[in-house]
């Protein structure tokens, strides 16, 4: 077929016409670099988990919006992602497993956490320090050795040495749950929120593994999406 040959005066209308067209529509377009957590994670929304947790529990004196917040500036790529949707999306997962592995910030370390072995022996980079236990911690409660090692150097403080410090700096702890969501979370958030149960605890829930854990952990994100006023999106369970 042959091509419409247009004046080149015309041609040139067209295109100031087509550029002033894209402007006006990327300037109204939402994109994630608008987005504030802030205004997501409102007092609200926060209290609203938080709020849940029983009186006497330890979490409730310990983390906070604003000690969340403030991890949050070492992480401002957390929520940059795809649409604002998406960005919501985000949050909303990165709190619904934060609900369900504290029970509404009620716990501050895992349950008979020093009981447990919690130690890659085969790990010699991280090695495991004596006396020390490296059982869940934190809004994600970090677990093992290699984590503490790893989230101590990015973070900057002794994770091997100290663990502890995850359960005493309310700050320190909420980066911890940052740095392991942006490490070993973020990567895998498009695949839905299936794949991001299986990237915090696949090993004991997904496959058949613990399949009420799961459900648990989907209706939280559910709740957090309606809440958000966003779709929770396919492929929701492991």
């Amino acid at each position: 077929m042959a091509q419409i040959i247009v004046p080149s005066n015309i041609f040139l209308t067209l295109i100031i016409v087509a550029a002033a067209v894209a402007g006006s529509v990327e300037a109204q377009s939402p994109s994630t670099s608008d987005v504030s957590v802030a205004d997501i994670v409102t007092p609200e929304f926060f209290n609203g988990i938080i709020g849940q947790a029983d009186a006497s529990c330890v979490g409730k004196n310990f983390y906070s919006r604003a000690t969340f917040l403030e991890a949050l500036k070492s992480y401002d790529q957390f929520s940059k992602i795809g649409s604002i949707d998406d960005s919501k999306r985000e949050i909303a997962a990165f709190f619904a497993h934060v609900t369900h592995e504290t029970f509404h910030f009620c716990y501050i370390e895992e349950i008979d956490g020093p009981s447990k072995d919690y130690c890659d022996e085969s790990n010699t980079q991280y090695p495991c320090k004596p006396n020390k236990g490296y059982y869940g911690r934190g809004p994600i409660q970090l677990s093992w050795n290699p984590n503490y090692g790893r989230a101590g150097e990015s973070i900057g403080f002794d994770g091997l040495n100290s663990p502890e410090t995850v359960a005493n700096d309310p700050v320190i702890s909420f980066k911890t749950a940052l740095w392991y969501w942006m490490n070993s979370v973020r990567p895998v958030i498009g695949e839905g929120f299936g794949a991001t149960i299986r990237a915090i605890n696949g090993a004991l829930e997904c496959d058949g593994g613990n399949p009420a854990t799961v459900q648990k952990r989907v209706e939280y994100f559910t709740e957090y999406c309606n809440q958000l006023g966003i779709a929770p999106g396919d492929n929701l369970t492991c």
